[in-house]
């Protein structure tokens, strides 16, 4: 089984994380309602992707 040989401190271990934070996600507006969308996905309040009815929203 491995063991470490050398003790890992504080600061590496935290150095180590400082990159598994999660990131805020971006929104863009609709370029046929103005709604904020998450980039690349169909538009929830007016079913438009790129410029194309894709859904009929109710």
């Amino acid at each position: 089984m491995g063991v470490p040989k050398k003790h890992k401190t504080r600061s590496g271990r935290d150095q180590r994380r400082s990159h598994h934070a999660l990131k805020a996600k971006t929104y863009a507006a609709c370029k046929n309602c103005g709604a904020p969308t998450r980039m690349h996905e169909i538009c929830s309040s007016c079913g438009y992707y790129k410029g194309r009815a894709v859904r009929k929203v109710k």
